[in-house]
């Protein structure tokens, strides 16, 4: 019985699927880019979208710090909430996203090689 994935045949399904998957994501991810960019938002608009670069950092590196194992922690990781707090002072003097994710990350790294 062969599986899907095995021998040339297989690759050739599997390899297809994959560009074509991504082909879909890159262009769902488009189309409201390309729209908003030939549109002029009103002033309100463009205001609330500055928010919304902190609001996704935000949901991404919070629930790793409160919750751990699906319920809230009582004792905090270290490593993780002193990564987090200089990534938010780099956050707020630099006003860079890459620059927030790679100190973050990099003293995250740093902090867990360290502390265990």
């Amino acid at each position: 019985m062969s599986t899907v994935g095995s021998g040339p045949t297989g690759d050739l399904l599997v390899w297809s699927m994959i560009i074509g998957i991504g082909a879909a994501t890159f262009v769902i991810r488009l189309a409201p880019i390309a729209l908003l960019a030939h549109l002029e938002l009103p002033r309100w608009l463009k205001q609330a979208l500055r928010y919304v670069p902190p609001a996704v950092m935000a949901a991404i590196i919070a629930p790793p710090l409160f919750f751990a194992g699906g319920g809230p922690t009582m004792s905090p990781d270290l490593p993780r909430v002193a990564a987090a707090t200089l990534a938010a002072l780099i956050a707020w003097r630099t006003r860079s996203t890459l620059w927030t994710v790679v100190v973050g990350m990099l003293a995250l790294w740093g902090l867990q090689a360290v502390l265990g």
